[in-house]
């Protein structure tokens, strides 16, 4: 169903997932609003967009800056009063390695994306998604205590459970808070943690972006 007044965020937006949830919600007649640090995926996700008849408003910063973040929320409250949907895709994804011999940056970079930027996020976007009765959604990835998943797997495991005390918090007085598991996708994080792998079995982005929206929609 087309609704072009509804307003959907995407952090992360640029490729993978982020960009199929930006494809698919834009051709229900959602307007993107759509944040990553690479300008130019952005700008051919936009194209895409607009090929297919949607809209987009793209949005090129990094989402670990704070000062960036407030003065978006700030222009989304006054350009449309709030938010329908906040879709965080956006990851550090460290390199593998043993825990005993974890990059000390590369941690401190998941840490500071993967959790410390999340907190900052949900606090500012709280208020832009209550005010139209909207809904965030997160991915869950459950790496944690793999072998050689050390910084990711730790990271996106602090992150999910920040979303599920939010989640839990909110249940009664919104926004509703939605946690996707979604399947193996052929992703080029995935592909850095997996090389060699089959990517033909993997799910498609578009088909998990699908499978993800009908369910919450």
């Amino acid at each position: 169903m087309s609704d072009a007044s509804k307003i959907a965020l995407i952090t992360g937006a640029s490729r993978g997932l982020g960009a199929a949830m930006a494809e698919q919600l834009a051709a229900r007649g959602w307007h993107i609003l759509a944040v990553a640090r690479t300008t130019g995926a952005l700008e051919e996700l936009d194209d895409r967009i607009r090929r297919a008849g949607g809209s987009a408003t793209l949005a090129p910063m990094d989402v670990g800056q704070p000062e960036p973040m407030v003065k978006l929320a700030q222009a989304v409250m006054e350009r449309w009063g709030g938010l329908d949907m906040w879709a965080h895709t956006a990851v550090h994804a460290a390199p593998l390695a043993p825990a005993g011999h974890v990059d000390a940056k590369d941690f401190q970079k998941s840490v500071d994306l993967n959790i410390v930027a999340t907190r900052g996020l949900i606090a500012l976007f709280e208020p832009l998604l209550r005010a139209r009765k909207g809904q965030a959604v997160f991915f869950d990835d459950p790496r944690a205590g793999q072998k050689f998943f050390g910084s990711y797997g730790a990271t996106k495991a602090a992150q999910i459970a920040l979303a599920r005390s939010w989640q839990a918090e909110n249940e009664n007085v919104g926004p509703r808070v939605v946690i996707a598991a979604p399947a193996p996708m052929p992703t080029a994080t995935r592909a850095r943690f997996f090389p060699g792998e089959d990517r033909a079995r993997l799910s498609p982005c578009k088909a998990e972006a699908e499978r993800i929206l009908s369910a919450i929609l």
